[in-house]
């Protein structure tokens, strides 16, 4: 998610925005291991407790933008909190369990060739390169397999693994999401080659078309990654759909500015507009005698 924000193509966003990463519970960097008598919180109290990060920090309303399990968290957070959250951006986002858990052992027991257990690292890898996995990839075997091998490194760099694999396991066991009458709008992003489209498109057919959109990245399987330009253009469009970041011309317009303004004054919205009543800068010039 870091990398997303910090590509070129979120450059002016960024500079428009404040974002909140937020860290679920023994996730930060070189965490020490939960408490054994810690109970690592469910999908479901995550989403209805992380409305007190906000309150936290004073801010009133907010867009949420997350990925997989965060997505997911995101969602229940916006289903118990509508007031707070104006859109929700899910990227492979999941609404059901039994599916993505089926096709995870499907694929990847297609993969490695022999039946294996659900483990958390496993399921980790399935759902960054599940699209390389489960078809014959372009880079070829060693290609992915060094991809793989960067990736685990990774995983068990500067985070702890048993943390990780608390957080894993809730979402294995995560309950159904649904997301029928949820208020806040919602655009759903994943992509053609993603394990999770089908589960994507999915829940995009039984919401009301109303209230959500999806973009369906051609091409790609890891979006974030592999097309941040298509989906920062979809996420300035959302945004402005709820009346933010509309200083920012839409994908493709050029921007326009007075001359003799600075950024931060063209942000500023203009209320006058709102008025019945003209300014006196609207009034007709003087006559010359």
């Amino acid at each position: 998610m870091v990398d997303f924000i910090n590509h070129p193509a979120m450059m002016e966003i960024k500079e428009r925005s404040c974002f909140i990463h937020v860290d679920v519970p023994g996730h930060e960097e070189n965490s020490p291991d939960l408490p054994e008598s810690y109970p690592f919180p469910s999908l479901q109290t995550l989403g209805e407790d992380l409305i007190t990060v906000l309150d936290f920090l004073h801010v009133k309303y907010a867009v949420g933008l997350g990925e997989g399990a965060g997505a997911n968290i995101l969602a229940r957070c916006g289903l118990a909190h509508p007031r707070r959250l104006l859109g929700l951006i899910l990227v492979n986002c999941t609404g059901s369990t039994s599916s993505v858990a089926d096709a995870f052992r499907t694929r990847f027991s297609r993969w490695k060739g022999t039946d294996i257990s659900q483990s958390e690292e496993d399921f980790l890898i399935y759902h960054k390169f599940g699209h390389q996995i489960s078809e014959a990839s372009e880079c070829g075997e060693r290609e992915r397999e060094r991809m793989l091998a960067e990736f685990r490194s990774r995983l068990r760099g500067n985070l702890n693994t048993h943390n990780i694999k608390q957080y894993v396991r809730a979402f294995i066991n995560r309950k159904d999401l649904v997301l029928k009458g949820c208020q806040p709008d919602i655009l759903l992003i994943t992509g053609m080659f993603s394990p999770y489209s089908s589960v994507v498109e999915k829940m995009y057919k039984e919401l009301d078309k109303d209230k959500v959109t999806i973009l369906k990245v051609d091409r790609a399987g890891d979006v974030l990654a592999e097309a941040p330009a298509k989906v920062a253009q979809s996420l300035l469009l959302f945004c402005q759909g709820q009346g933010l970041l509309t200083s920012l011309p839409p994908p493709g317009i050029e921007r326009r500015m007075s001359r003799g303004m600075s950024m931060e004054e063209y942000d500023k919205p203009n209320i006058r507009r709102l008025s019945l009543t003209p300014s006196v800068s609207e009034s007709p010039p003087p006559r010359k005698l």
